[in-house]
């Protein structure tokens, strides 16, 4: 079944009076004629590589509790429309198993230096911290793993993550001792050892329900940080008093996104623009990494 219409905002609903009526800046065909002449660096959505890291991929877990305050803009209610719709982008379950194999664990949710890229826990623990942590011996496995899971032989229960843009890595969720931790795991693999805990699995899931929608009602564009002081392009943004926002999913390496609704006819043909242009689809990106998992 197709969603209903959302409803316009106060500004799309102006603009479209002040259309009828004659007034108010550009039109929709000359604002998308300068838009796609916009001389920008634009440059396509880096590659995120899944690592051992749970930050290595797109952080997109960000998503389940955005502040408002992550968007900026000029009109509150266009705010908060795409406010609503971002905080629904991502999904997370529990789910309680009552035997997860040691061996499995291939990502550390740790937030220290040792959070990574890295490919492996192999690798990780052929690093200069983690090659203090020596393990020659069965004795040393189990005091080493006892140091990263206190309790482990009572089965005192894992706690994982796992999601879709990571692919089926699960992800260690502690930030203490992660070269015991991947030492241990190494080890077991090597030597074959069958260590079997129960677990308790958070597990994170893009809704493509909810992707679509996005895509729907709005642009939403990778923009060069160069952008947002070019005189042509801000400009074009400000002059119509279109609506708009502005969001950093990623981190500072990436672009930020402009978000721009598409019942607004100046929003809508300068998001056009922008695309012919060279700007990047982060909706586009989105599904490519919903499409990875």
């Amino acid at each position: 079944m197709s969603q209903p219409p959302r409803p316009r905002s106060v500004t799309s609903r102006l603009a479209a009076l002040a259309q009828r009526l004659g007034i108010g800046g550009a039109d929709g065909h000359n604002v998308a004629e300068r838009s796609r002449i916009l001389d920008l660096p634009f440059e396509s959505l880096p590659a995120l590589a899944s690592g051992i890291g749970w930050q290595s991929g797109p952080p997109l877990y960000r998503l389940i509790d955005l502040p408002r305050g992550a968007l900026s803009g000029p009109v509150q209610e266009d705010k908060a429309r795409i406010h609503a719709v971002l905080k629904r982008l991502v999904a997370v379950r529990q789910e309680e198993h009552p035997a997860v194999d040691l061996r499995s664990i291939d990502g550390l949710c740790c937030r220290t230096v040792l959070d990574s890229s890295r490919p492996t826990l192999e690798e990780l623990s052929n690093c200069d911290n983690c090659r203090k942590v020596r393990i020659i011996s069965y004795n040393d496995f189990t005091k080493v793993l006892g140091v990263a899971l206190p309790g482990f032989e009572r089965k005192a229960p894992l706690q994982l993550r796992s999601a879709g843009w990571h692919g089926s890595r699960l992800f260690w969720d502690d930030d203490n001792h992660p070269c015991e931790l991947a030492n241990a795991v190494v080890y077991a693999r090597r030597r074959g050892l069958e260590i079997i805990l129960p677990a308790s699995i958070q597990r994170f899931e893009l809704q493509s329900a909810v992707l679509d929608e996005l895509e729907r009602d709005f642009h939403m564009l990778g923009m060069p940080t160069k952008a947002w002081s070019d005189a042509a392009f801000m400009e074009l943004l400000l002059e119509t008093g279109m609506p708009y926002a502005r969001f950093g999913l990623f981190n500072s390496e990436t672009p930020e996104s402009l978000l721009l609704p598409r019942d607004h006819p100046q929003s809508d043909a300068f998001g056009r623009g922008l695309r012919e242009a060279g700007a990047a689809d982060v909706i586009a990106y989105l599904r490519r990494v919903g499409a990875a998992a």
